[in-house]
């Protein structure tokens, strides 16, 4: 008599703790009742009936995707090696669901063609330079289709661009090739702003005497101030110019007698 009311009880309690599901605040659960989609519930208390309703949990937190390593072929024929993250998450629970089978394994996949596919549209300098702007590109092709799957596409990382070792060498002999370049330019930049500061204090002396005389004096007093066994001893510039007048008064007369004879 006991065991005849005993088992209703025991199938009626074990049917109710599998009806009871707890879904925490970052999941949702996807019901379907006979097989047609019925509610998206949760978070909290769920109870979906064994047999009848059939529920696909799905976690609405931002997912960490490793893109695996790709070769790929720039636009200047050079093959790399690059790898990325992709961080995503399910906005539409009910499309990741019905919409795609492994939502999961289906972004992964896109997002590996789509790296191929972008970054062989450019150069290996746009590779290595342009960083942001092709996660840019990449980011918005793959949201763009993942849309219809009910996934948002957060961000995309390009982590490596791995080169072999002859295309390492080759970028350094540039890189250096562009040093030198740049630090002769820098030179000839220099030499040519000191050439126009001598022209422009070449110009100031020939305007006034006193002003060379000066320079000449401030040079006499560096060289003593080193320790040069050579005596210098500083003529006056007018004593020169009384010379180059008697000079040229000089030669004006024996000029004077060539031309009478």
């Amino acid at each position: 008599m006991i065991l005849s009311y005993l088992v209703p009880v025991v199938l009626v309690v074990m049917l109710i703790a599998a009806s009871i599901r707890i879904l925490p605040e970052y999941k949702r659960g996807v019901v379907f009742f006979l097989g047609r989609f019925q509610t998206v519930k949760g978070p909290g208390l769920v109870i979906v009936i064994p047999g009848i309703q059939k529920m696909q949990v799905i976690d609405l937190r931002v997912i960490t995707m490793d893109v695996p390593e790709q070769d790929v072929i720039s636009q200047d024929n050079v093959t790399v090696k690059v790898n990325a993250v992709l961080y995503f998450r399910v906005v539409d629970p009910e499309k990741a669901v019905i919409q795609v089978e492994n939502f999961t394994q289906a972004t992964s996949q896109l997002a590996q063609t789509t790296l191929r596919s972008v970054l062989g549209k450019h150069d290996l300098d746009e590779m290595l330079s342009e960083r942001d702007k092709l996660n840019d590109d990449i980011q918005e092709i793959i949201d763009t289709q993942t849309e219809a799957w009910g996934i948002k596409v957060a961000n995309v990382e390009i982590k490596h661009v791995d080169l072999d070792e002859s295309m390492i060498r080759a970028i350094a002999r540039q890189a250096e090739a562009e040093r030198e370049r740049r630090a002769k330019v820098i030179h000839a930049e220099g030499e040519l702003q000191a050439s126009k500061k001598l022209v422009e204090a070449a110009n100031v002396m020939d305007e006034n005497s006193a002003a060379l005389q000066l320079r000449y004096l401030q040079t006499m007093s560096d060289m003593s101030n080193k320790n040069a066994s050579t005596i210098v001893f500083p003529l006056p510039m007018d004593i020169m110019e009384a010379f180059k007048d008697m000079k040229a008064k000089h030669a004006a007369p024996n000029d004077a007698g060539k031309n009478d004879a």
